[in-house]
């Protein structure tokens, strides 16, 4: 009788197995389909590895949730099925209803916790996608019958949309989660906004806006210039269609892991996945600063992040604070109010005019419109001859300047901003206030409209006096000022020019500064942005306004596309200042030892134009422009940054003139801490004096380390060569090229280029290289490079006994 029972209980067991659903082994397949499922404890990986499907707790919390996510992060969690109903513990599991086809998700008990709610069929599968996208489809047709892509959570992957299909209704939007433990719906929604069709991505905090990137410009939203640093690796693709209205990206082959997530405390972030240090690095984040704040000056508040004396907020040209108590206790959403009434009573009678705001995120387009058919010039012509237009734009951006379709304002111009590679606005304004330049750094250069023929006749007179009186005083110039030789090919401009351009040198144009002068960031009434750098009358000595005109002189001649250009020069009556181009991305060292996100910014491809541009614009000061120019000063600091991320040499020579003036006569240099060769300490100058400058600058620019007063950097390097690891000095932030190995094209140039830096930094001046020779095997692949030998190290505290206090600190002034 026991064997009977015995014989029956195994029967009863194997008839269980056979007809329970079949468990998946863990991470062995990406499919599933009736009959299967996913416990907890088991995973769907995709084909390729990349995603995993599985049971997850995030944070600190205990209940279990079905996610995907990274293979090679797992707290980087992408989708979650069940946000709103946590299973309490881990006897949960997924299948496919035998009946309809759905997902299902069970509870211990049976229940359902979430459902797929797909169309019903017979025949399907699960399958978890390369892409992270989850499917269900018909196992026959492979037709789609549902996807996770459709039902974002926080995180936006290559491939999904967010926006609106227009024939079926349906809306992708991301929602970030209610905390790090909790994955249920949080306080904010990051949503495509397409209401006049030009779409623009906006972060809103439950009801309320908090940040929006601006609009779609044809090449990225115009508030987010940082995506044109990584669309090469991650294209962005807007379509606005009569089906959908829709924003994403893809990735391309080979680029590294990425995703857009919106966190619990309301920032959107874009990280890539750096293989190198197993970490995400920020790429983009937003709100990025205190201007990203939605409507953060009010309407018709423009807002200036580098403005802290102001509070960072100022009114457009022609407005004024609606109430300056408020904007005196930094409560500026109230806006700004017009000046003076328009006067627009049609093309003949109107007395209104445009001033151009430049470089500004657009204001928002919630009530716009927009017509992409017409240009800017016709633009302009619509918009003056209707009197509701207050503003006008460019819809789109061309690569290479310029821009075309129509946007109008007939609304309040609210969270406006100025931005980095930002779009010109067109602000209508009466015209009186056109032909008054406004007393504030929000004043813009600019644009006239038709005016009276009386003011015409009385800007011409005022012309004529200026030009006048300043051909009395270059008449009159004193011995010490700039030589009117025949070689001199800058202009000299006047000081009133400059005052109007500086806002008579403001505070709050200030943007640099150092022992002997100060930098401003100025407009001229061309919309040109300058930097004007006022020397100190401190420094102004008879010897130093000699050092000055000769300075000028020398500048004039070195035109070089990786030398910052002087555009001109002013020696009125006691006043020694100089213009040079406006460098918007500001100086080197930022981007080197800077935020992880900003130093992220520099792919390796970058870092070495920026090598090879610093040693091609040295090599043509010392050889190149038919004088030998020494620039005494090199470091990350003088080295500046274009729009195209062009190397730009800065600071040569000014600042450094004066130090005699301050020491000893016969001594005419600047130490900046491990930067300065070891006889330049000795007050011995040669050109050679650079090329271990450049030395210290080239394995800054690699290691993201600063070398300083102990020179901690060099010996760093030193030890790394000899011990053969030399991708060991390279700046784990650095952004490689897709796949790339130490035996790689990179581990090869790596290697070259801190070969290069440690010929350059050798202590006797003989054994470094020439500035024109480092050109040639920086360019060259195939030149033989010499092995340096171990360099001289030693503290770079001055030894000086005069002058102590004044050389151990640099006095250079940063064109930022």
């Amino acid at each position: 009788m026991m064997a009977v029972n015995c014989t029956l209980q195994i029967l009863l067991l194997l008839l269980f197995i056979l007809l329970s659903p079949v468990a998946i082994t863990a991470g062995a397949t990406d499919t599933f389909g009736k009959g299967q499922n996913v416990t907890d404890g088991e995973t769907l990986v995709s084909a390729g590895g990349t995603f995993t499907l599985g049971f997850f707790s995030p944070g600190a919390s205990a209940k279990r949730y079905l996610g995907i996510w990274f293979s090679v992060s797992s707290d980087a969690v992408c989708w979650v099925a069940n946000r709103d109903h946590p299973l309490k513990d881990t006897s949960g599991v997924l299948l496919v209803a035998s009946d309809t086809g759905d997902l299902l998700l069970l509870d211990g008990s049976g229940e359902v916790a979430w459902s797929s709610n797909s169309p019903n069929t017979s025949s399907v599968e699960a399958q978890l996608l390369e892409s992270g996208n989850l499917v269900v489809h018909d196992q026959r047709s492979k037709t789609i019958l549902w996807q996770s892509f459709d039902h974002p959570s926080n995180t936006l992957l290559p491939g999904m949309k967010m926006g609106k299909n227009l024939w079926t209704g349906d809306e992708w939007y991301l929602t970030s989660w209610r905390s790090p433990d909790d994955p249920s719906p949080g306080s904010y929604r990051r949503v495509l906004e397409y209401a006049t069709r030009l779409p623009e991505v906006v972060l809103w905090q439950q009801d309320a806006k908090a940040y929006r990137t601006g609009p779609w410009n044809g090449r990225w939203f115009n508030g987010v210039p940082e995506a044109s640093t990584y669309a090469h690796d991650f294209p962005l693709d807007v379509t606005a269609s009569k089906s959908e209205i829709t924003y994403g990206y893809t990735a391309r082959p080979g680029a590294p892991l990425t995703r857009v997530v919106v966190t619990d405390a309301g920032v959107v972030r874009r990280l890539v996945w750096d293989a190198s240090s197993l970490a995400w690095k920020t790429f983009f984040q937003g709100p990025r600063d205190v201007c990203d704040a939605y409507g953060k000056c009010g309407a018709f508040g423009l807002c200036d992040a580098s403005a802290a004396s102001s509070a960072f907020c100022g009114c457009l040209q022609g407005f004024n604070p609606a109430s300056p108590p408020a904007w005196y206790m930094r409560e500026t959403s109230g806006g700004c109010r017009r000046n003076v009434p328009l006067n627009c009573g049609g093309n003949e009678t109107a007395t209104d005019g445009f001033v151009l705001v430049r470089g500004v995120k657009l204001p928002d387009t919630q009530n716009v419109s927009v017509d992409m058919s017409i240009s800017t010039e016709e633009c302009r012509d619509r918009c003056f001859a209707n009197c509701s237009c207050l503003a006008y734009a460019s819809a789109e951006i061309r690569e290479g300047g310029g821009g075309s379709g129509c946007i109008i304002w007939t609304g309040d111009l609210v969270d406006l901003r100025y931005v980095d590679r930002g779009q010109d606005l067109y602000l209508r304004l009466a015209g009186p206030e056109i032909a008054v330049p406004k007393g504030s750094k929000f004043a813009i250069a600019t644009v006239l409209a038709p005016v009276a023929s009386a003011v015409a006749i009385i800007l011409v007179l005022l012309f004529v006096i200026c030009w006048r009186r300043k051909h009395r005083i270059s008449r009159k110039r004193l011995n010490d000022g700039i030589p009117q030789s025949s070689a001199m090919t800058v202009p000299s401009v006047d000081l009133h020019t400059l005052k109007e351009a500086t806002l008579n040198f403001s505070e709050s144009h200030v943007i640099g500064q150092g022992g002997f002068g100060i930098v401003y960031k100025g407009q001229l009434p061309d919309g040109r942005t300058i930097a004007v750098k006022r020397l100190r009358q401190c420094a102004l000595t008879r010897k130093g306004k000699c050092d000055f005109a000769r300075e000028v002189e020398v500048m004039a001649r070195l035109r070089h596309g990786n030398l910052i250009r002087l555009l001109a020069y002013c020696d009125e009556g006691e006043e020694r200042i100089l213009v040079y181009v406006y460098m918007p991305n500001k100086s080197l060292d930022l981007y080197i030892f800077g935020e992880p996100s900003l130093r992220a910014t520099l792919s390796w491809r970058q870092r070495l134009d920026i090598i090879n541009g610093i040693a091609q614009g040295v090599a043509y000061m010392h050889e190149g422009s038919g004088e030998s120019v020494v620039h005494r000063d090199l470091k990350l600091q003088n080295v500046l940054l274009d729009d195209n991320w062009r190397a730009k040499v800065a600071d040569f020579g000014t600042a450094k003139l004066f130090v005699a003036e301050r020491v000893d006569s016969s001594l005419t240099i600047v130490n900046s801490p491990g930067y300065a060769s070891p006889e330049s300490l000795r007050a011995e100058m040669t050109l050679k004096c650079d090329v271990y400058s450049f030395g210290v600058v080239l394995l800054e620019i690699l290691s993201g380390q600063r070398n300083g007063e102990t020179q901690r950097l060099l010996l760093h390097a030193w030890g790394l060569w000899e011990q053969d690891r030399k991708m060991a000095l390279l700046d784990p932030t650095v952004n490689l090229p897709p796949l790339s190995r130490p035996d790689s094209d990179v581990g090869s140039e790596l290697e070259r280029c801190i070969q290069i830096g440690l010929l350059c930094i050798q202590e006797s001046p003989d054994d470094r290289p020439a500035m024109s020779d480092v050109v040639a095997v920086l360019t060259t692949k195939t030149s033989q490079i010499a092995r340096p030998n171990r360099p001289g190290i030693y503290n770079q505290r001055t030894r000086f006994v005069t002058g102590q206090a004044d050389l151990t600190r640099t006095t250079t002034i940063d064109l930022e």
